[in-house]
């Protein structure tokens, strides 16, 4: 590496992860893992939780690791650190846990949510999102009174500076932060028995936190007083690694769920609550983003995982005819449409729809394949309908990410059902997208960060896989089919 270091740090749920990356966008990483404990309460309901503690020595260990691969350590300009979007724990006036790290998962504060919107519906509304059961704010309501309460990313930023650290705003949306008016909404957590100030203190995404303490700079190897940069949540994170930083540019990724985030002039707000926007840190831009239960997880309920190499080189030989597939796993779609009493379908040549698990009998394996890839597709292409639909601006340029775009075939599916290139970039992970947030901070020197040139600089050395439109793939009636069988159920508008 040579000149000026950027680390980024990703706090995910199974891993913590560093990437180093300098002027040139080369790149250095290093992992540890992190466990959960996972339970059932009493009721029923899902509990996960993490100990502090460990997020701490696993980003020690990533940093030194990193740092220990540097010619000079003194090279390491600045570190954002990036965390799972929801996860809460209690702390003490010195913004030291008291408890364990409850995570974004968490189900022990559903019993409040109906309430938090209710009480909150006049702000909720005006920044156009509906209040999840699992976000941060109702998960509050069910800890115990605490005299602080601090995000999965403060504790570890406080960790590497020494001091108490304000959060960023992306991070503190699902705590209820009011993103229009650059506030906690006072008034809707005291009518819900929260106290204001045991919230942290807010700033931008970029903003300069502190500098490394002389206890981490003992740890880690790197120099007292390196800037640490306020970061975002991981999945906002995952968009910048993408390249997706200004207006009309829109990432799309597949793994276990299809998600996608893109930028917009303005707030997108959206009376069915399927997409809700962060507010990004340039430009005065806001981030929507909406998240589908499709996804990759699906195939692997029908085609045995060991068999999708297998199957992908059949369809690359094989003419294929797959039905129209509503890729639904389970019960349930919450975008593009939400409609929790949702399951999915496919639709043969003759007769009326019929449900999933007949899919892979009725027209074997490399067609069931091909046609829940395709599906996944379709709900990609409804997805940016939707968003355009709602005043977002989709001409930008689209990448991928996530594990589902090692499959070649697909990526190209994909691009031909949406009728757009589509771009994958070699580094996607959150961590890069840190480490891009940390250099356009820095170099800021106190003013707005450039995402577009830090992420330009990174896309520049690094290699791309591109995926031009099929004019020949002849997916137009396939989709109509399947908008249209959408439409008849009352789930999606004509």
């Amino acid at each position: 590496m040579s000149g000026p270091v950027w680390i980024g740090v990703d706090l995910g749920t199974q891993s913590v992860r560093a990437a180093a990356i300098d002027d040139d966008g080369s790149a250095g990483v290093a992992a540890r893992p992190l466990t959960s404990r996972r339970w059932r309460a009493d009721d029923g309901s899902a509990r996960h939780e993490q100990d502090p503690a460990a997020w701490c020595r696993a980003v020690d260990a990533v940093l030194a690791e990193v740092v220990g691969g540097l010619a000079d350590p003194r090279a390491v300009a600045g570190i954002a650190v990036d965390g799972t979007s929801g996860t809460v724990v209690a702390a003490d006036d010195a913004g030291h846990p008291t408890g364990p790290g409850v995570m974004y998962d968490d189900a022990r504060g559903h019993g409040h949510a109906a309430r938090v919107r209710e009480v909150g519906a006049e702000v909720w509304s005006r920044l156009g999102y509906r209040v999840g059961d699992s976000w941060a704010l109702p998960t509050l309501l069910a800890l115990d009174p605490s005299p602080g309460y601090r995000h999965q990313t403060d504790v570890v930023t406080a960790h590497l500076t020494g001091t108490v650290t304000a959060t960023d705003a992306s991070t503190a949306l699902k705590t209820g932060y009011d993103a229009l008016t650059g506030r906690w909404p006072t008034e809707v957590l005291d009518a819900l028995g929260l106290d204001p100030t045991t919230l942290p203190a807010v700033v931008a995404p970029g903003g300069v936190l502190g500098g490394v303490g002389r206890a981490t700079a003992d740890r880690t190897g790197l120099a007292v007083g390196t800037p640490v940069v306020a970061g975002m949540t991981d999945g906002c994170a995952a968009q910048l690694a993408a390249g997706a930083v200004a207006p009309g540019q829109w990432n799309a990724v597949l793994g276990t769920t299809l998600v996608l985030k893109g930028v917009a002039t303005d707030l997108v707000r959206d009376p069915g609550g399927t997409v809700y926007c962060h507010r990004g840190p340039q430009g005065g831009w806001w981030w929507p983003g909406g998240a589908s239960n499709t996804g990759a997880a699906v195939l692997s309920d029908v085609v045995d995982p060991a068999r999708f190499d297998a199957v992908t080189e059949a369809l690359g030989r094989e003419a294929v005819h797959p039905p129209v597939v509503l890729p639904l796993r389970g019960r349930g779609e919450r975008f593009p449409f939400d409609a929790p009493e949702a399951e999915g379908f496919f639709l043969p040549d003759a007769g009326s729809a019929r449900p999933l698990d007949e899919l892979a009998a009725a027209v074997g394996e490399t067609a069931a394949f091909a046609g829940l890839a395709e599906g996944i597709a379709f709900v990609e292409r409804l997805a940016f309908e939707r968003v355009a639909a709602l005043g977002a601006d989709v001409s930008g340029t689209r990448s991928i990410s996530g594990g589902a775009t090692a499959n070649r075939w697909w990526n190209q599916r994909r691009a031909d059902a949406l009728g757009v290139p589509l771009v994958r970039p070699e580094h996607a992970e959150p961590a890069v997208g840190m480490a891009v947030l940390a250099r356009a901070a820095v170099t800021a020197d106190g003013g707005e960060p450039d995402l577009v040139v830090a992420a330009g600089a990174v896309r520049a050395t690094a290699t791309e896989e591109t995926y031009d439109p099929r004019p020949d793939a002849a997916l137009e009636d396939r989709y109509g089919r399947f908008r249209a069988a959408l439409v008849e159920r009352g789930w999606v508008q004509a």
